[in-house]
């Protein structure tokens, strides 16, 4: 491992919701960490095109928060899909691509990572399964708020027990979409008109993207919050994959949400 200093307890984002001492969780920003240049901070994304050598330093920077052994993280290939897994153990070769993942083993941990899209960890501690789900608007839209309950619950949980809550997240006054993917979201439900509000034109809305994902999680029956932090609107505190693309810069980093069941 890269030579680092230690993660400061300030700069990582803790849920008191979440915080049981079976539990172990962090949502991890960019402060800290040992990449440069674009990634500058504690850049998790394996997919981008950072130094893999300096990702892994700064995966196994969150996992010494957490408690776990680095080689104790497990981590999807994200694809927007709807879809969420129960794992016992670390992946060997190719990770599955799956937006939501689940265990109820002590000692791993699982997470997402984010760079706008909304990073959710669930945790029963009544019964001792812990969740993540990657939650782009594709994702809650889709389904995989839900499919991960549905798969807690395959392994012990039960909704009534569990508690999710939303990490750093695009918010409303940072996310301007268009009006096709207002009419995605009102297809299913003209109530969801509520998550919009008018953009700057009048082909333009702005998006409540954790607002929809905190009522989605309510109305399927768990206990919801957000954090309140906006990955667009805080630079020095968060990646984003919005504000890259309006720099017209090449990459981005993201951040690793993760929790884990205490042994």
């Amino acid at each position: 491992m890269i030579d680092a200093e230690p993660l400061k307890d300030e700069d990582v984002i803790r849920a008191p919701e979440l915080s049981h001492d079976g539990i172990a969780h962090g949502f991890f920003g960019r402060r800290g960490g040992v990449s440069t240049g674009l990634y500058d901070g504690l850049n998790a994304g394996i997919g981008s095109k950072d130094e893999p050598a300096s990702v892994h330093g700064n995966r196994a920077l969150a996992m010494a928060v957490l408690g776990v052994s680095p080689d104790r993280l497990a981590t999807p290939w994200q694809v927007h899909s709807g879809e969420a897994i129960v794992v016992e153990a670390p992946f060997s070769g190719e990770r599955p691509k799956v937006d939501g993942i689940v265990t109820a083993t002590p000692g791993l941990a699982i997470g997402v990572v984010t760079a706008d899209c909304g990073p959710v960890l669930f945790g029963d501690p009544k019964n001792r399964v812990v969740g993540a789900a990657h939650a782009g608007w594709r994702g809650a839209l889709g389904g995989v708020l839900e499919a991960t309950i549905a798969a807690m619950e395959t392994a012990g949980a039960d909704r009534r027990s569990i508690t999710a809550i939303l990490g750093p997240t695009i918010t409303q006054p940072n996310y301007e979409v268009g009006l096709d993917m207002m009419a995605a979201f009102l297809d299913g439900d003209p109530a969801r008109e509520r998550f919009f509000k008018p953009g700057n034109g009048p082909d333009k809305r702005q998006f409540d993207l954790p607002g929809f994902i905190v009522a989605v999680l309510s109305e399927a029956g768990v206990s919801a919050g957000f954090v309140g932090r906006c990955t667009y609107g805080e630079p020095d505190s968060f990646f984003s994959f919005r504000r890259t693309t309006h720099r017209g810069e090449p990459d981005y980093g993201r951040q690793l949400a993760a929790i884990a069941l205490r042994d």
